[in-house]
């Protein structure tokens, strides 16, 4: 990944061990580099993002029965 971003070996280990911090511009680019955006990196409570953002976008073409029944698929599959 440090090389993907034009660094050097150890540019994402000395992020990841606290050593330094990335500008933001890095930063940004290590969201993109995981195709995740900025909230998504920041949100703890999700745990798949790239995931949950392709259920956002297949399901805003579906219509309101088969939103209601993706609803009730969820929270009978654990997730309330």
């Amino acid at each position: 990944m440090s090389y993907d971003l034009g660094h050097s070996k150890s540019y994402i280990q000395s992020i990841s061990s606290g050593r330094a911090l990335p500008s933001m511009t890095e930063f940004l680019y290590i969201c993109d580099y995981f195709s995740i955006t900025p909230r998504e990196f920041f949100d703890t409570d999700n745990n798949e993002p790239y995931l949950l953002r392709q259920l956002m976008s297949a399901s805003s073409k579906l219509d309101e029965k088969d939103i209601k029944t993706l609803i009730y698929l969820s929270e009978r599959l654990g997730g309330k």
